[in-house]
């Protein structure tokens, strides 16, 4: 993985800080190694990264390194990205979805 990697790498240990303490809205792909799809939308998720720094975070979980977190989501399929707004999940996409469908996702958490 790029050390200029823009999204945040999750665990369990630092999902609270990251994710549920955090001021700006989260995105979190709940993902693995060996999961198709989820490498399909792995440059999507760090495109938005770049273009979300400063306004929204970009963040990764690995289901097979942190699986405390996961559990606690009900998260059954992967890729999985929860959208959490001061501390709460606002949305989810299950699946590996076109860029255009995690904008509008995005803009709107923004936007409320």
């Amino acid at each position: 993985m790029a050390q200029d990697a823009k999204y945040v790498t999750l665990s369990d240990a630092n999902f609270q800080q990251e994710v549920i303490d955090s001021k700006e809205p989260v995105l979190v792909d709940f993902w693995a190694t060996w999961c198709g799809p989820c490498r399909i939308i792995a440059p999507v998720i760090e495109e938005l990264a770049g273009e979300y720094e400063g306004r929204a975070k970009i963040a990764k979980l690995d289901v097979d390194h942190n699986q405390m977190t996961p559990m606690a989501y009900g998260i059954r399929s992967i890729p999985t990205l929860l959208l959490f707004k001061d501390g709460q999940v606002v949305d989810q996409i299950i699946g590996a979805v076109p860029k255009r469908a995690l904008v509008d996702k995005l803009d709107a958490a923004l936007s409320n």
